[in-house]
């Protein structure tokens, strides 16, 4: 399983790159976002490969939070890589748990290849994307998702944590909970 490319940019498209490692070139299928923030020569990717009856395929993302997007996406019924891409293209992952957590249906509609029922499917199986999802190693997103968790534990729901925290100032766990816990007595 290959997980991760370091390399140098051989080619690069909007829907793919060439990326050299060690003399072997891989391609590599990637987001739009990925591509308007690929650098011009030397490139670290996080990569998905998928193999097929028929080919094996790569999917690479310059940001760990959207290959965890992609790699949850491609376990919806229906969604294949293909579709997770073009998510990853028109969304990056917070704008896209913002479409979820809002149930917005013409949001995610708006996705090329993604008609009423898929997008109805979408919405019930990334339920509580939010949380799950847009973790970072950043110390604020790191707070942010214990403090959801211990919320959570609390019985909760999730959307009405998302509401909370996102209207919280507040840096670390602790003063996280004590904010989100006054604004979810008032919801």
């Amino acid at each position: 399983m290959i997980v991760g490319l370091n390399g140098i940019v051989e080619n690069k498209e909007p829907s793919f790159v060439h990326v050299n490692v060690g003399g072997i070139v891989y391609e590599v299928f990637i987001s739009l976002q990925t591509f308007s923030a690929l650098p011009k020569e030397e490139v670290k990717l996080f990569t998905s490969h998928i193999i097929r009856e028929d080919a094996q395929l790569l999917y690479g993302f310059l940001d760990v939070s959207e290959k965890k997007m992609f790699e949850r996406l491609i376990k919806i019924s229906g969604v294949g890589p293909k579709v997770a891409m073009a998510i990853c293209s028109t969304y990056t992952p917070s704008q896209f748990a913002n479409v979820i957590n809002n149930k917005d249906m013409n949001g995610v509609k708006k996705v090329p290849g993604i008609g009423p029922k898929s997008a109805g499917r979408i919405l019930v199986e990334l339920n509580g994307f939010d949380v799950e999802l847009v973790s970072s190693t950043s110390p604020q997103n790191k707070s942010f998702n214990e403090a959801a968790e211990a919320l959570e534990s609390l019985g909760f729901k999730k959307e009405k944590i998302s509401k909370a925290l996102s209207s919280c100032t507040a840096a670390d766990t602790a003063s996280l909970v004590k904010e989100a816990l006054k604004l979810l007595q008032t919801l």
